[in-house]
């Protein structure tokens, strides 16, 4: 790999060892990929940000790099955590797992990352431009900004994340590269329109094709149905770019004649619809996952409004960012007549499966994500049909 001569120093340690760490990891991992140098990001999103993920390791880790002067060198924002910073306690939390998380907080703000602690950036402090090369962890955000927006990301890990964060290089492979942003599948889709239309299309896109780059046909998302298709299709398979036609930036770059076409239609969405379905009574509803936009809540405010919660015993979260919470304060007060609306967080990285062992969401994301990282069997429904059990 070729390195220039400040990025040799920077190996050598000369700009210290966080510097040399960071760089060591970066050179490492494009040596696996076949990259023949670095690359300057612009941003980066981190992911290891949950103390139920990371544990007593990670936070050891996350020591080091503060203690050694680490800080990033470009715009960087932090995904969910393991709990509302404010009302852990509403979500059963132990002040244990309270106290370690917060540390991690403070630790990545020490290093100059903003603890916005969402999984949907893109729509408030970290927004790319297309063609922006950046370095981002999170599977459902970098899916959507390679997508929709037309950013270039590989899927990066928690720590090669922070390290390109901290040097402002990632290595040059991948979805970095022209060559390799080329559609390999077509995809023929009918749905009905829905947000959850789109949920259930990214879980049958993810489950048929597992990697690859699909190219749509016959729909038109908007930014909420991009959201959730994205999600849906990283947590299914591994889609980390997708195009749709006539919609995302660089669809009509490519030549797609000679490619193999799918249809996915009412058979292949019920399949999905069934893969993700495993429990009919649930404890917990929790919407939000990747986070509720400001469109998401003024649309479920406005089914609530006049409604009343009747089984007060499931539990219903609103996940959301703090920004979006903040902006949406008439729909926080009819949603919070229902349930919490926590920011921060989201159900997947909370410690959830002590308390519950059945839970409801509208997100295929969650329902992948549920049954490994949680224990939970899943009721996988649009948010009307989730609401029907409480209201």
């Amino acid at each position: 790999m070729y390195l220039t001569r400040d990025e040799e120093r920077i190996l050598a340690g000369e700009e210290g060892e966080s510097c040399r760490k960071a760089m060591e990891l970066v050179v490492a991992l494009g040596k696996i990929y076949g990259a023949e140098d670095l690359i300057d990001i612009t941003s980066a999103h981190l992911s290891g940000a949950s103390y139920k993920t990371i544990g007593d390791g990670g936070l050891k880790y996350l020591e080091d790099m503060v203690k050694g002067g680490a800080r990033v060198s470009v715009p960087s924002t932090l995904n969910p955590v393991g709990m509302d910073r404010e009302r852990w306690k509403e979500m059963h939390i132990s002040p244990a797992f309270a106290e370690k998380q917060l540390r991690i907080i403070d630790l990545y703000g020490r290093m100059g990352v903003m603890a916005t602690c969402s999984c949907t950036p893109y729509l408030g402090d970290n927004v790319p431009s297309l063609g922006d090369h950046i370095a981002w962890a999170e599977s459902s955000a970098l899916s959507f900004v390679n997508s929709y927006i037309g950013a270039r990301t590989n899927r990066e890990g928690g720590p090669g994340a922070l390290a390109a964060a901290i040097l402002g290089k990632t290595a040059n492979y991948g979805l970095h590269i022209d060559e390799n942003r080329r559609p390999t599948v077509i995809i023929e889709a009918e749905i009905d329109g829905s947000v959850f239309s789109y949920s259930m299309l990214g879980q049958a896109v993810g489950m048929e094709i597992g990697g690859g780059i699909p190219y749509f046909r016959g729909i038109e998302p908007t930014v909420d149905d991009a959201k959730t298709m994205s999600a849906a299709m990283a947590a299914s398979g591994s889609v980390a770019l997708y195009h749709v036609e006539g919609v995302t930036p660089e669809a009509g770059n490519f030549d797609t004649s000679g490619l193999e076409t799918i249809f996915i239609g009412k058979k292949e969405l019920k399949g999905a619809y069934d893969r993700l379905n495993t429990a009919e009574d649930i404890q917990l509803i929790a919407l939000g996952c990747p986070h509720l936009s400001p469109k998401e809540m003024k649309d479920i405010a406005a089914f609530l409004k006049g409604k009343k919660k009747k089984n007060q015993d499931i539990e219903i979260w609103f996940c959301t960012s703090a920004k979006v919470r903040e902006d949406c304060a008439e729909e926080v007060r009819i949603m919070e007549e229902f349930g919490p609306v926590l920011a921060d967080t989201c159900m997947v990285v909370a410690p959830i499966e002590g308390i519950f062992k059945r839970t409801g969401t509208n997100s295929a994301k969650a329902g992948n994500y549920l049954p490994t990282l949680c224990s939970q069997k899943v009721a996988c429904r649009d948010i009307s049909k989730l609401m029907e059990a409480v209201i």
